[in-house]
């Protein structure tokens, strides 16, 4: 008979399976409450963790770039109604965000970080803590955001500290966390030199390591290594011709929206 963990997990991905990510939280959760204290997550389990939050919280930034852009149109026109009505809307949407991300970001602070021993499980968490604090950048305004942009740079320059001293380049974690990084400077300092020397570096150095590349990670590990070139093409664009046009604004929110992809998917057997 499976124990109670072994059955959240299998419910778990039951529920991503079924596109219920908020219950997929609920059940990974159930899973990192019941990990004996200093005991790690497996590797599916951490990363079932992030999938369900990762969608859980996507759903919530799709829905906030929607509605401010909807605002942006509004106040345009004059239509102070309507402005008055979508930012009491946005507002609902921004409290749902704070709620999520306070979620998993006393998960990460309480457990998840502090047992992790591994390499690998200490940038994986500090990432991911990192990654949480960005999506608070992104909507909070004054000495919030500002709080929430340190925060983001803290978690993810622990994380790179641990990163370039014991994964190996072309590791799918390493460059995940360049990909993650080089986006906050480039959209949350708006530091478009610092975001495209990151993410260069990042690729240069596994490029030059990708004959030693395994098997297991090289589908990982090139898609990333695609999105950093993705990435730098698009930026340094933008840097040359300096636009705002609306058609280059959307191309840029869906290019955000590929690389944010969720890189770590465990299909449920």
């Amino acid at each position: 008979m499976a124990s109670a963990r072994e059955a959240n997990v299998y419910m778990a991905k039951l529920a991503e399976q079924a596109e219920r990510y908020e219950e997929m939280v609920e059940f990974m959760e159930k899973v990192a409450g019941a990990a004996a204290a200093g005991e790690e997550l497996t590797v599916e389990e951490r990363n079932l963790l992030s999938v369900a939050y990762k969608n859980v919280i996507g759903a919530r930034r799709a829905s906030w770039r929607i509605v401010s852009s909807i605002e942006q149109k509004e106040e345009g026109r004059g239509n102070h109604d309507h402005v008055a009505a979508i930012r009491a809307y946005r507002g609902r949407i921004e409290a749902e965000l704070s709620s999520i991300c306070a979620g998993i970001l006393r998960l990460l602070e309480d457990r998840l970080i502090p047992a992790a021993a591994a390499a690998d499980s200490k940038v994986f968490y500090l990432k991911m803590k990192g990654d949480y604090h960005r999506y608070l950048a992104e909507f909070r305004t004054g000495s919030e955001r500002k709080d929430a942009a340190e925060n983001t740079l803290t978690a993810y320059k622990a994380a790179q500290d641990i990163s370039l001293a014991e994964l190996a380049p072309t590791h799918p974690i390493r460059l995940g966390l360049a990909l993650n990084f080089s986006v906050f400077y480039y959209e949350i300092l708006n530091s478009p030199d610092r975001a495209c020397s990151l993410a260069k570096q990042a690729f240069d150095e596994a490029i030059a390591e990708l004959d030693t590349l395994g098997e297991e990670s090289y589908k990982d590990s090139t898609l990333i290594m695609q999105l950093l070139r993705d990435n730098l093409t698009l930026w340094t664009s933008d840097m040359q011709d300096d636009g705002t046009d609306e058609i280059k604004e959307a191309s840029k929110l869906d290019d955000e929206v590929i690389l944010e992809a969720q890189l770590y998917h465990v299909p449920a057997t």
